[in-house]
């Protein structure tokens, strides 16, 4: 099962080796590296990088309102109080 409920919420986020997962509500962060090693170890860190792609598929799929594609708003600049 996966440690994330993906699209939920912007709060959750999980560490798998060096690859760090980062919870949003329109989109699923993925940064860093993850090792997969030929051993239980690597096996391990495997599922748990399925069991969050599964649920992110999972929702993408019975979503009823998914778009072709989401359009991200730019950002409003602020003042940079060190200046």
């Amino acid at each position: 099962m996966s440690d994330i409920a993906p699209f939920q919420n912007e709060t959750e986020s999980i560490s798998i080796g060096n690859l760090t997962i980062e919870n949003r509500l329109d989109q699923v962060e993925m940064y860093g590296s993850l090792s997969i090693t030929r051993d239980q170890s690597g096996l391990a860190l495997a599922l748990q990088l399925k069991s969050v792609l599964d649920a992110a598929v999972t929702h993408l799929q019975q979503a009823p309102d998914l778009p072709a594609q989401i359009v991200f708003k730019a950002t409003d600049e602020i003042n940079n109080p060190f200046k």
